[in-house]
């Protein structure tokens, strides 16, 4: 098995530990020491901690992919859908006793003023996660399985912030409670 480029293992090092420790609250240095790297060979590879944010930023959520993957499964019922692709992020958070919380939502709080393509590139990811949401909750509203007659675009949007809202809670109180309630809520308030 070939060895992980140095670049690679800036990029994995990266997002363990801005998801661990956020944007602000590591070094380049950080990085480069949790990669095993001496520090000049990041900027062989990135130009700033913002570029390598942005690269870890998209493999975090393409790391999330087989979680979205249940959205698209049509064996289930759209609520089914839902309701695992919440659990199963329900899950990750949880597995780290709700320290690192989601690295999308974490970048949120902290970055939008302070980087621009940091920003752009979370709005995107906003766009897509809650665009495969939408087609969930479109269907059951077909189905009669969502109770209001609203607009499932802000169904969808509303399900992505409340989530991303209950998880930066579950961070700082330190346990699911928050991320419970979300699933009580919407699952017995909004959806049959």
């Amino acid at each position: 098995m070939p060895r992980p480029s140095v670049k690679e293992k800036l990029i994995d090092a990266g997002l363990r530990t801005l998801h661990k420790r956020g944007f602000n609250g590591c070094a380049v240095q950080d990085i480069t020491e949790a990669a095993g790297v001496p520090k000049g060979s990041f900027y062989n590879h990135f130009p700033s901690k913002e570029v390598l944010g942005l690269e870890a930023l998209e493999r975090y959520w393409q790391g999330s992919a087989s979680r979205r993957a249940i959205l698209g499964d049509e064996t289930l019922s759209p609520v089914e859908r839902l309701r695992r692709h919440f659990n199963s992020l329900s899950e990750a958070v949880s597995r780290y006793d709700f320290e690192k919380g989601c690295l999308i939502g974490n970048f949120s709080a902290e970055l939008p003023d302070q980087s621009p393509p940091i920003r752009d590139g979370l709005a995107v990811i906003y766009a897509g996660w809650t665009c495969a949401i939408e087609i969930c909750v479109r269907e059951a509203q077909q189905t009669g399985q969502l109770r209001t007659g609203a607009d499932p675009a802000a169904v969808a949007a509303f399900l992505v912030n409340a989530w991303e809202g209950a998880v930066l809670r579950a961070k700082v109180d330190k346990h699911g409670e928050a991320l419970e309630q979300f699933d009580e809520v919407v699952f017995a308030g909004l959806f049959v």
